[in-house]
């Protein structure tokens, strides 16, 4: 039952109980226990809206910056993961293999904001090594949506015999 709660709400949080347990065909008090069940667990960590900002008038910057950094003794990546994730700018941090240990992903208003939190604060933290900043120019899928819906439609050309 849990998992097919958590399906639903991941691609509608806007879900109810009442109507996740119509779905379902599930009691709604039972809904209504598990996703409280879940959320105290921390298995439901949030409720967030997709939203594409590239149609608003808001200005910003995403940066994706890979950190290569030393694990703390007895404490592996975690330590240092935790200092960085506790940065206001920051909006994700993902444990990697290959050929960097983290993906920091920040938003920041500017090009140049964005620079000056990984000199000022990212890179300075002890046990990082090295950085590279990347900026995202244009986001096409996100979260599993298509972002630019009008352009959708298959524009490959029609090969006939």
């Amino acid at each position: 039952m849990d998992t097919s709660i958590l399906n639903k709400l991941e691609s509608n949080a806007k879900l109810t109980a009442k109507e996740l347990a119509v779905f379902l065909d599930l009691p709604e008090g039972e809904v209504s226990a598990a996703i409280m069940h879940m959320e105290k667990d921390g298995i439901i960590c949030g409720y967030h809206t997709l939203i594409n900002w590239d149609k608003t008038e808001r200005e910003y910057v995403t940066a994706l910056i890979e950190v290569k950094v030393t694990p703390a003794r007895g404490q592996g990546f975690d330590k240092i993961a935790e200092r960085i994730y506790r940065f206001d700018e920051v909006k994700a941090v993902y444990l990697m293999s290959g050929g960097f240990d983290l993906t920091v992903i920040i938003e920041g208003k500017t090009m140049k904001e964005v620079a000056l939190f990984v000199t000022s604060k990212l890179a300075p933290l002890e046990g990082v090594l090295s950085t590279a900043t990347h900026f995202v120019l244009k986001k096409y899928k996100d979260h599993g949506e298509i972002l630019d819906r009008g352009r959708e439609d298959d524009e490959r050309l029609v090969v006939s015999p």
